[in-house]
């Protein structure tokens, strides 16, 4: 019995020693860091920084990182590039901050959608968000488009439709159908956003409507972001202990000792960024046309021709990301293919002017989209025009100089030739020219070695006259 009490005593006592020790080992032992990935955009969203987005995001999610955090500082930037980033923010199985900072930065236009998808939306003091509304693609009409009339509003304010449906614009307040249909387009988007993520819908439509704009604390004063956060540490700080609602669903944010990895752009981004510029796109463009003609103009020299084809190609992938106007591509088309023409088959001009018109015009209304980032600069449509107006008038002067010179090749060039009579004859004999021997005749009789000239040519019969008849 008593031996019975010591045993239970001992392995008790055994049992909370281990428990001790357990428990300061655990305690001991540092916590699991929270793996934190920093991507930062600067910049208008195209292409590129959306490729380079998504193709990040996708690698934290296979490196299964803990909080994926976007720094943004945006004008804004194009419709699909923005709209892939919110689909891959949207599908995304690990939570993404976007983190407007530094201070004195903004999320205009595109970026104001992008903040509104992210799971956690945050901002640094002295920023701000908003100025949403599409800009024109194409621009304005040049014909009056009747307005639709407006229906009447279903709540006091004006705003909503009884069935549910956006406002129409009211009669004579200048839109054509077309903003209407972008306005309304992105209305909706961004109400479905709004929605999804619990932020302030009514505020969401009016930076859409009136492009409406907001500070910081007026951001977190009227539930459009989250947080507002001084720096990364800060926002990190904030976050810790947050719930986040996933598409899979909600996680509890554990950022207590964070292990920050800033993702620097890969060769991939910086070669997106590169062609996908207008300008450089234009230039590939131009050089890969150039260099096709000059290889075909001059067969076998392979460096322009190899060289075209690589920039026509790195020109057409640039092209086919960018927002580009078909009838601004085709004019270039067509007016470099007049100025060739002309080269060719000279016209005194009507095809070289001609092209030289559609060629200017195409580069001006090229790219379709009125953002001054994606805008193809003027100093370059004026230096290529300028360079095809200078080939065009090479080629037109090289043409008016080769009608002035004289034929040298063919039959015509063997007129006024000099040729030596083989042997004597009266009528028709036979002379040497050009190191052959021709058959000749001549009007007045010949004696071997007489120097002749050629007057005519029948057939393979030269008509041959003395040097001294002529002189």
């Amino acid at each position: 019995m008593g031996y019975d009490r010591v045993m239970t005593r001992g392995l008790t006592f055994r049992q909370v020693l281990l428990t001790v020790l357990l428990l300061g080992f655990g305690l001991a032992r540092p916590a699991a860091a929270a793996e934190v990935w920093l991507l930062e955009l600067d910049g208008a969203i195209g292409p590129a920084s959306a490729d380079y987005f998504m193709t990040t995001l996708r690698d934290a999610e296979e490196a299964g990182v803990d909080l994926f955090v976007m720094r943004l500082d945006t004008p804004g930037g194009l419709d699909q590039s923005m709209r892939d980033m919110i689909k891959a923010i949207l599908a995304s199985r690990v939570p993404v901050v976007t983190y407007v900072a530094p201070n004195g930065s903004h999320a205009a236009s595109a970026g104001t959608y992008i903040l509104y998808a992210s799971h956690v939306a945050a901002m640094a003091p002295a920023t701000n968000v908003g100025s949403s509304t599409p800009v024109n693609i194409g621009g304005p009409s040049p014909f009056p488009t009747p307005t639709e009339p407006a229906r009447p509003p279903s709540d006091e304010d004006g705003e909503g439709q009884p069935d549910g449906s956006e406002p129409a614009a009211k009669p004579g307040d200048g839109s054509t159908a077309m903003e209407r249909k972008m306005i309304n387009d992105a209305v909706a988007y961004i109400r479905g956003i709004a929605e999804l993520r619990g932020r302030n819908v009514e505020w969401a439509e009016k930076t859409v409507r009136e492009a409406a704009n907001l500070t910081a604390s007026q951001a977190l004063e009227q539930n459009v972001i989250d947080v507002i956060a001084d720096n990364l540490d800060d926002l990190l700080a904030k976050l810790d202990g947050r719930e986040v609602k996933l598409e899979g669903g909600t996680r509890t944010l554990d950022l207590a000792n964070p292990n920050v990895t800033h993702i620097e752009p890969g060769w991939r981004y910086e070669l997106l960024a590169l062609i996908t510029d207008p300008n450089v796109a234009y230039i590939l463009l131009m050089i890969g046309i150039y260099g096709l003609i000059l290889e075909f103009y001059n067969p076998g020299m392979g460096v322009p021709g190899v060289t075209g084809l690589i920039c026509l190609l790195l020109a057409a992938f640039a092209l086919q990301m960018l927002p580009i106007n078909y009838a601004g591509l085709a004019l270039i088309l067509v007016g470099i293919a007049l100025m060739v023409g002309e080269a060719f088959t000279p016209t005194f001009g009507v095809l070289g002017v001609g092209g030289a018109i559609a060629f200017v015009i195409g580069s001006i209304i090229l790219m379709d989209t009125d953002l001054p980032g994606y805008q193809i600069s003027t100093p370059v449509i004026a230096a290529f025009s300028a360079a095809s107006l200078a080939l065009f008038a090479f080629a037109i002067g090289a043409a008016f100089r080769a009608r002035q010179e004289a034929v040298i090749t063919g039959m015509e060039g063997m007129i006024g030739q000099p040729a030596v009579v083989l042997e004597d004859f009266s009528g028709r004999g036979r002379v040497r020219a050009f190191g052959e021997m021709w058959q000749a005749q001549s009007s007045v009789p010949l004696t071997e070695g007489t120097k002749v000239r050629i007057a005519a040519i029948d057939g393979l019969v030269l008509t041959v006259e003395p040097e001294t008849e002529r002189s």
